[in-house]
This record gives structure tokens, C-alpha cells and sequence, in this order.
């Protein structure tokens, strides 16, 4: 009785037999057989080596060991032309395990002998491709080889010196044509030298690749040569139309009234939030436009915002987008006493960049890049992160007050995009204590002032509240930090707090009578009681870094965000914020550096707030034992002398190794158990079944849900295989035998096998 063994021709058995049959269900993969496009991709690679190498002589280290490569690439691809219908695992498996070596060493050099990255990663890209070149069978396997080819021509580009890489540029612009051309006539199955032809004579193809020459050229000598490494492009929106009038660099706030005050002395002449607001006395918010973004703003007017979306922000980091900054102090309310005193910022003609003139700081900065985009119309201001840099904005001109507040000739419209580039102190309590009280004479002349009539009561409380320090404070940033500290302790935010009473100081009232005050008073009590004691500051309003969406990278600002804080100046050091409002962070969010896994916090923090405790604790006590056993590796790390990575990559190999040489163990038990099974069978069986393996190791399998003779008319057809004649016969001979009880020749069918193993080789 015939034994039945587990092949492709077999309804399969156990796991591995299902994920078989599944893979072989899927569509054949078919090998690319034009010789011409191999050996053309294959001199693009040896042409990308060779230009690398001799563009690195002389210039910086390389090692000539490189052109070894073309060799080697060579004979890899000859073997993987001669074995590009067969599986090749135990290939793959040794290719798998080079590239981690060829990390290894990559990895090792880079930390023995840091130099130039650009040769060490173009070097590992060529061990890459030797040991890719002994897999290549099919058309997209010749395509990253030629990518590769094209990657080392660029990286010899930006490394020579010298007119010798010329020729080699030429040369590969000469092979990459034919190549293009092969490749897309390879995918119309047109695979003869015969069928090559373009259709013009020599001498007018010759004409034509002069004339692309010639054209080329002549662009390349027409190109500016810019400075290398110094060419930045930024998101910026089209061109602004804006007016060239003087009178458009005024700042108008439509919250408020557009003609003066005429009408504030009581508070019913406003609209009740539904108009313009007054810029003196009692009123009313106005519910559109937040009221700090004015020449003068009046902290008397009461109200609430209506949330609306005003500007999206892409940054490096979360921030204050700021706005203004006001210097002088009116009782109740701020007015910038030099509005009028505007330096106009002009850009070149070749870019948007425009470059504001920024205070010198000697300490610690951090470039931080952010992308703004208007979702409504908006002021004539700029928000942006303190300090700007340079921005990158569509118009001709921007104006910049001493504050450095940024104006454009006009409002931002909606949609607008420009990008800012800034420059931020980093906060170094250290170096902040240490700065001093050595004061310019333009910095007390305008960051000192405060009415008269209450310096005394105010620098009294001052210095009441600063007594209370368990530690003596004798630094400006110590007395800064406890101020803020204080006022968010010992004073509220009063949400139904009447207006204040004409004459009224703002100041006198929320330390003295209310004993707290709305969120933006807090700010500007903070500012004056620094002021009351020596130390320079101002108010500046802007909006919170807004809402965060982790999906699109975008913070959402809305005008409900802004708010103002108080910025403390330092002897160079530059202008700190210091947020004395309760339920905030004391300092601004650009303080804290940028964080890398910000957007992981955010998302923790939603789901903070969506699930119940004991699913916190569950994801809390899972992160602690990933940080303990990150740890753990970590420390292990750090005993082997500096070189843990190295030896985590040598562990990888070794590893992949032993997986390798368990797998050869698994195929070998497979192949007797195999050989094993096809002993019991009858010989004509025995030479069937052979004959189906051998062209599975082909690429030519059966499926499970062919019949014999539908798997020989599929072989027939197929252009890639011509035994497609043998192969029928031989199935025609076993299905007479196997089903019809015909004769059947087995030395004629072991004949039919040898020449099939024949062809294979």
C-alpha cells in the first residue's frame, strides 16, 4: 500500500504544513531574466563605488579596501542570476547575519574614529550592497541596487574637490539611461537585444544626448552658488497684500471702541460685551477679541471670552506665543509709552527672512522652530516665541518696537502661515542668582516706574511678604520666585469682582481689599510690587502654548488661551517669565527645554482623564517595571567599559548564528524524515514527488488546489520556464499510472528528473 508523505500535492498536516500551503497559494514571484538590465544595474553600483573612493582620496580618510567591493558585488550578482528561481533561505540567513555584522563594525567605528559620517555611512552602504547583491531575483531587488548606485554618486558630489569626479558623473548618467530604458521594456516583457531599438538613427540620438548635455550645462554654470550648509526653507504662505502706510503699523484691537472714550464714564454706555470695550473706566469685555492686545489696555472691564479658534502652532516645543510687552503702569490697566518708536525690518529679495534686532545674552540659549497658521483674522502682531531670531514672513516690511513687539503693514488674514525662528534663554537658577543688580540706565528709566502715591504702601507689603521667607532672600531672581510663589498661595482669583471706582488703584485693591483679583491682575501685581523694590520689569501678554493634538503635531490656540504674564530682566542674561496666576506653572513651558516624548505625555494625559483609577494603576505599575527593566539593561550596559552597545550587536549575531544553525539542524531532520517517507513509497511515486520538490526549490510550486494536470498546462504557459513539455509528459505518465492502472516507464521518468535537476542547476 502506497504511504502518503506532506507535499504540496498532500492535504497538509500541523501548523507548519497550513502556513506552507498558505504561502504557496499566494501568487509566484517572478524572477527578472533580462541579462542586459543585471549587468547595467550592476555597472551603476561599480561606478557609485569607484566614485566614492577616488572622491574621498585625499579629502578625508577613506580606505582604498572599498573598491574590493566591485568584485565581490560582481560575483554576488552572477551567483544570485544563476539562483534567482530558488529560495535561497540558507542565503538569506547569511546575508541577515553580514548586515548585523556590517552594523557592528559601522557602530564600532563610529565611536573609535569619529570623523566624517557621510564616508563611514556611505562605506556601510557598500557592505550593504555586496552582501544584497547575492539576493537579487526579481525586478524591485535591481531597483534598490540602483538607488544604492545613485545614493554613492551624491554622497561623492558633496565630498570631491576636484574635476575628477566628473568623468565618473558622466559615465553613470551614460548607464543610467539604457537602464531606464531596459527597465521599463523589461516590464512589457520585451527582454531580446533585438527588440531594442529606439527608433532613430545614431546620429540623431547622439544629436539629442549632446543637446541634453549642452543644456545641462549651461543651467549648472547659470545656478547662484550659495554658501553650503547655510540654505534653510521654512512654511510660508503666499505674499501679504499689505499697504505701505505708516498708519497701518498702529495696532487696533477691534475690542475696543475705535474712536477714543467719549462715552466710558459709566459703565452703561458699552454693549455689554457685544461691542467695543473702553480703553478707560468700568466696562464690559468684549467676547471676540481678547483685551490685552492694545496700545493700552484697561484691566477694569469685566466679561468672559467666547472659546474660538484663533491659530495653530507647530513647535519644537510648548511655549508662550507672545505678543506685547507693555512698560508703563496707569492704575489700572498698561500702555506701551513708545508705540511710536518703530524700527522697520526689511528682508531680502531672494527670501522672506526677516532679521530682528535681538538683545546680546551670554548665557545658555536653545534654537527652537515654530510654524504659525491663522485660522481667523488677527491683529497687525505677530505672535511669537521670545526671542525672535529671524522669521520667515510673506510680506515687504515688518516694524518692531522697543518692546519687541513684531507688527506687520496690515492684519494677518486668515490662513496665513510664516515661521519663526528663536533663540531662548535657558533658565540656569544658578546663573540667574549670580547676574546682579548692574542695571542700564534705559532699564530703570522705563522698567522701574510706578505711581507715586502708592510706591511706599506697596514696597511696604513687598517687603512683608518677602519676610516671610524661612531663608533670607537677597538675589532679584530668589525675590521674583517667592513673590510668584506668594501671590498664587495667599491670594484667589475672583471670577465676580466689582469694577474698580475712579482714582482707584488696581494694586492698592486686590492686596488691600479684595485680597485677590482677576487672572491677569495677578500678573500685574507681581510687576509692580518688583518694581516697588528696585528690579526691572514688565507685562506681557500672549497666548498659552493652547491645546495639544497628538495626531497632527498641532498646538490648538484659542483666544481663551491668552493670557499675561510678568517678565523679570536680568543683566545679561535677558527677560525671564514669571507666572504668579494659582493652577499654573509658575514658569513658562519654553523654560523646560525641549521634551522628546511630549507627545507621549500629552496622550498619557488624556487618557488620565478618560479612565478610571484602577486602570491607571494597572498602565503606572506596567511602566514602572519598563523603566526597571530598561534600567537593569542600562546598568548592565554601563559595565562593559563604554562598549554595551557593541556588545549587545555582538550578542545579536551570535544569536543570529545559533538561530542559524538550529535551522540548518531543522532542515536537515527535515530532509531524512522527508527522504525517510519517500522510501516507502511505490518508485514512480517516489520520482513524482521528487519532481515536485525540485521545482518548488525552483520557484515553480504546485498549489494544494491544483490538479496535476492543471499544474503541468500552468507550466506550459509560463514564458520563464521551458521544460513545460517535460514536465507534461511526466505528469501525464503518473496520472495513467496513478488513477488508471496504465504501465508505467520509471527509468524514463527518473531520466525526465535528472534533466529537470539539470536544468535548475
Amino acid at each position: 500500500m502506497v504511504t502518503p508523505i506532506s507535499t504540496p500535492n498532500t492535504p497538509p498536516r500541523g501548523l507548519f504544513s497550513r502556513w506552507r500551503q498558505r504561502l504557496s497559494a499566494l501568487p509566484p514571484s517572478v524572477s527578472e531574466a533580462s541579462i542586459a538590465l543585471r549587468v547595467l544595474v550592476q555597472c551603476l553600483v561599480t561606478v557609485g563605488i569607484g566614485s566614492l573612493s577616488v572622491a574621498a582620496t585625499g579629502v578625508t580618510e577613506t580606505s582604498l579596501w572599498n573598491l574590493l567591493a566591485i568584485p565581490l558585488s560582481a560575483a554576488g550578482a552572477c551567483w544570485s542570476w544563476r539562483s534567482r528561481r530558488r529560495r535561497n533561505i540558507a542565503a538569506k540567513f547569511l546575508i541577515a547575519l553580514g548586515m548585523l555584522l556590517a552594523l557592528t563594525f559601522f557602530l564600532g567605528r563610529m565611536l573609535r574614529v569619529p570623523g566624517d559620517t557621510r564616508i563611514v555611512l556611505a562605506e556601510l552602504l557598500i557592505h550593504l550592497q555586496v552582501l544584497h547583491s547575492f539576493d537579487l531575483p526579481r525586478r524591485k531587488d535591481l531597483g534598490y541596487s540602483m538607488m544604492i548606485g545613485l545614493v554613492l554618486v551624491g554622497v561623492a558630489a558633496t565630498i570631491s574637490q576636484t574635476l575628477i569626479f566628473g568623468p565618473f558623473l558622466l559615465m553613470f548618467l551614460v548607464l543610467a539611461l539604457p537602464v531606464l530604458v531596459l527597465d521599463y521594456r523589461s516590464r512589457l516583457g520585451l527582454l531580446h537585444w533585438r527588440q531594442l531599438s529606439v527608433g532613430l538613427p545614431l546620429r540623431q540620438l547622439v544629436g539629442i544626448v549632446a543637446l541634453v548635455l549642452a543644456l545641462g550645462l549651461m543651467i549648472f554654470v547659470a545656478m547662484p552658488r550659495l554658501p553650503g550648509y547655510q540654505l534653510q526653507t521654512f512654511p510660508v504662505s503666499g505674499s501679504v497684500d499689505t499697504t505701505e502706510d505708516s498708519s497701518g503699523r498702529r495696532i487696533f484691537n477691534p475690542g475696543y471702541v475705535s474712536e477714543g472714550n467719549s462715552n466710558a464714564e459709566s459703565a452703561g454706555d458699552t454693549d455689554n460685551g457685544t461691542g467695543g470695550s473702553p480703553e478707560t473706566g468700568p466696562g464690559q469685555l468684549n467676547t471676540d477679541f481678547y483685551y490685552g492686545f492694545n496700545q493700552r489696555i484697561n484691566q477694569n472691564l469685566r466679561g468672559e471670552l467666547e472659546p474660538q479658534v484663533v491659530m495653530r502652532v507647530r513647535s519644537q516645543q510648548a511655549g508662550f506665543w507672545r505678543v506685547m510687552a507693555f512698560d508703563t503702569y496707569t492704575g489700572q490697566g498698561w500702555e506701551t509709552s513708545r508705540s511710536d518708536n518703530l524700527v522697520d525690518l526689511g528682508r531680502s529679495r531672494l527670501s522672506y527672512r526677516f532679521l530682528p534686532i535681538t538683545p546680546q545674552i551670554s548665557g545658555p540659549t536653545q534654537e527652537v522652530v515654530q510654524t504659525y497658521t491663522m485660522v481667523q483674522d488677527f491683529q497687525n502682531l505677530l505672535p511669537v516665541l521670545y526671542t525672535a531670531e529671524s522669521i520667515y514672513f510673506p510680506a515687504d516690511k515688518l516694524a518692531m518696537d522697543p518692546e519687541g513687539t513684531l507688527r506687520s503693514y496690515g492684519p494677518l488674514p486668515e490662513g496665513l502661515t510664516y515661521t519663526v525662528v528663536s533663540r531662548i534663554p535657558l533658565r540656569d537658577a544658578e546663573r540667574l542668582n549670580q547676574s546682579g543688580t548692574n542695571y542700564r540706565d534705559s532699564v530703570k528709566q522705563f522698567y522701574l516706574q510706578i505711581p507715586r502715591e502708592i510706591r511706599d504702601p506697596i514696597r511696604t507689603e513687598t517687603e512683608r511678604l518677602l519676610a516671610t521667607s524661612e531663608t533670607p532672600l537677597t538675589t532679584p531672581y530668589e525675590k521674583a520666585t517667592f513673590l510668584a510663589q506668594a501671590l498664587r498661595q495667599n491670594y484667589t482669583i475672583e471670577t465676580d469682582l466689582p469694577h474698580f471706582e475712579e482714582g482707584e488703584d488696581l494694586v492698592n485693591a486686590f492686596l488691600f481689599k479684595y485680597k485677590g483679583g482677576t487672572r491677569d491682575q495677578f500678573s500685574t501685581v507681581l510687576t509692580v510690587m518688583l518694581r516697588s523694590i528696585d528690579i526691572p520689569a514688565r507685562l506681557a501678554t500672549g497666548f498659552g502654548a493652547g491645546q495639544f493634538n497628538p495626531f497632527t503635531g498641532f498646538y490648538i490656540v484659542r483666544n481663551t488661551d491668552a493670557y499675561a504674564l510678568t517678565e523679570v530682566y536680568f543683566p545679561k542674561q535677558g527677560w525671564f517669565y514669571f507666572n504668579p496666576i494659582p493652577d499654573s506653572l509658575l514658569f513658562s513651558p519654553d523654560d523646560n527645554g525641549a521634551n522628546p516624548f511630549g507627545v507621549l505625555r500629552q496622550l498619557w494625559r488624556m487618557l488620565e482623564g478618560a479612565l478610571p483609577a484602577p486602570v491607571i494603576q494597572v498602565f503606572q505599575r506596567s511602566f514602572q517595571v519598563i523603566v526597571l527593566i530598561i534600567g537593569l539593561l542600562l546598568r548592565l550596559l554601563s559595565r562593559l567599559n563604554g562598549q554595551g552597545w557593541l556588545s549587545l550587536l555582538w550578542w545579536a549575531v551570535g544569536l543570529t548564528g545559533a538561530g542559524f544553525l538550529g535551522w540548518l539542524g531543522f532542515q536537515g531532520w527535515r530532509r531524512w524524515q522527508r527522504q525517510h517517507r519517500l522510501n516507502h513509497l511505490a518508485p514512480a511515486e517516489n520520482v513524482y514527488q521528487q519532481m515536485l520538490w525540485v521545482l518548488d526549490q525552483q520557484g515553480y510550486g504546485k498549489r494544494a488546489s491544483q490538479t496535476p494536470l492543471e499544474y503541468a498546462a500552468g507550466l506550459q504557459q509560463r514564458s520563464d520556464f521551458r521544460q513545460g513539455n517535460l514536465v507534461r509528459q511526466m505528469i501525464e505518465r503518473y496520472v495513467g499510472w496513478r488513477y488508471g492502472g496504465q504501465p508505467i516507464d520509471v527509468d524514463g521518468l527518473r531520466s525526465g528528473l535528472q534533466q529537470l535537476k539539470q536544468t535548475g542547476r
